[in-house]
């Protein structure tokens, strides 16, 4: 064994869009970064499962709308049929419909079309890890729309902890990882680790899950 570090491989990204004027720009950018590799491009969600197939692929920049097979759709085949294929939404839309529907459909992070590179390269990083990243608009839509259509009482696993009953209350106060770890005094590796112990152990898919849990709980 020599005492080299071995190169971290970067992480390969599928961009997906209907529109050349966004996607390609989008693609060049992202392939600028040491750590993200750009595989493919899309132009649907027919063209995004082909990529996928033709692999490896480890996260898909989705677009929402697009003809043929629109991004949703596409999300909900990847978790089906390549569940180690994380989705992240990037889209102009931040519509109630739009996000439950990605979110529900499987996709690990959602972010609007007004974020910057190094947003949307750091919420392909989360993904890539197991994490999800979501706007902060969106993030506050959710939260609105699942207290409007509050889900029914229902109990917790009963292995959690008591700091993982503590992440899944903040996660349903909308605490991005980094707020959840200043208010538990923790560091954010702390918190992405519970909450992968979290997510295990409540057999949840996505933030969106979590916060329907922590509401359905009484947590939030």
């Amino acid at each position: 064994m020599n005492g080299a570090t071995d190169a971290v491989r970067p992480v390969r990204v599928v961009v997906a869009d209907d529109q050349a004027a966004v996607r390609e720009p989008l693609a060049t950018v992202l392939s600028l970064l040491p750590d993200i590799d750009v595989v493919a491009t899309a132009t649907d969600g027919y063209e995004v499962l082909a990529a996928v197939a033709a692999g490896p692929v480890d996260v898909v920049l989705m677009d929402l709308r697009m003809p043929g097979m629109d991004g949703t759709e596409a999300t909900r085949r990847l978790s089906a049929e390549h569940p180690g294929v994380a989705v992240v939404v990037l889209t102009t839309f931040a519509d109630d419909d739009s996000i439950l529907g990605a979110l529900g459909a499987g996709a690990r992070g959602y972010l609007t079309k007004n974020a910057g590179r190094e947003d949307i390269a750091r919420a392909i990083r989360a993904a890539a890890a197991g994490q999800s990243v979501l706007d902060r608009e969106v993030q506050a839509r959710l939260l609105a729309a699942v207290h409007m259509h509050r889900p029914e009482a229902v109990p917790l696993p009963r292995d959690l902890t008591v700091r993982e009953r503590e992440v899944l209350a903040l996660i349903g106060e909308g605490l991005p990882n980094r707020a959840i770890a200043e208010r538990l005094f923790v560091s954010e590796a702390t918190v992405k680790t519970h909450i992968n112990n979290l997510f295990a152990k409540a057999d949840l898919r996505s933030r969106a899950d979590a916060v329907r849990l922590a509401i359905g709980a009484g947590l939030a």
